[in-house]
């Protein structure tokens, strides 16, 4: 049976009025709801030069026991302007009622990283559990993040990496502010 749908998009929760409530056991990483920008500074052994970026990162729910991650990254030249896009990627972070966390990411790159980790005191660290790669895709064997909530409003990210022959070691570090709310955060 095909039905003619004329209201889209479909809200992310089928209910009335605002947004919905965080799911309880988002409590622990409520507070990182919300976009996120700010620069940051990475670096890689294989690369020809450490360089500077800037980044947004948003989280949000519709409801449920995950959050919804996005991250894009575009470097930046001398004078902080944009040369081009470049890191970008998305998935989910899934809560557990102990506070573990698991997460999957996605590159349009060709890697799937899934991961784990735990939220407390503000803070997610995550390491990874399996890494999947595009046959054309670079060697990434290892990844560990960790963002911190430094106060409500700065979120500080750590990116650790083990790719093409090297051992794991710091990659990315960028301090970001909110710059928008989280729904029901």
């Amino acid at each position: 049976m095909n039905h003619l749908v004329r209201a889209f998009p479909f809200p992310d929760a089928l209910s009335t009025g605002a947004s919905p409530a965080p799911h309880p056991l988002l409590a622990p990483v409520t507070g990182f709801l919300g976009t996120w920008r700010g620069t940051g500074s990475g670096g890689y052994p294989t690369l020809e030069a450490d360089f500077t970026y800037a980044q947004e990162v948003t989280f949000s729910h519709d409801g449920r026991p995950f959050l919804a991650y996005e991250a894009r990254a575009w470097l930046l030249d001398a004078d902080g302007k944009p040369l081009r896009p470049s890191a970008r990627e998305t998935g989910w972070w899934r809560l557990q009622p102990d506070g573990r966390v698991e997460a999957l990411i996605t590159q349009p790159t060709g890697i799937a990283e899934i991961l784990s980790g735990h939220a407390s005191d503000g803070t997610v660290g995550l390491a990874t559990e399996q890494v999947s790669l595009a046959p054309t895709a670079k060697q990434v064997d290892a990844t560990r993040r960790r963002y911190t909530l430094a106060d409500p409003d700065t979120l500080a990210f750590v990116h650790d990496l083990a790719a093409v022959g090297r051992p794991l070691q710091h990659h990315l570090s960028a301090e970001l502010r909110r710059t928008a709310p989280g729904q029901g955060g």
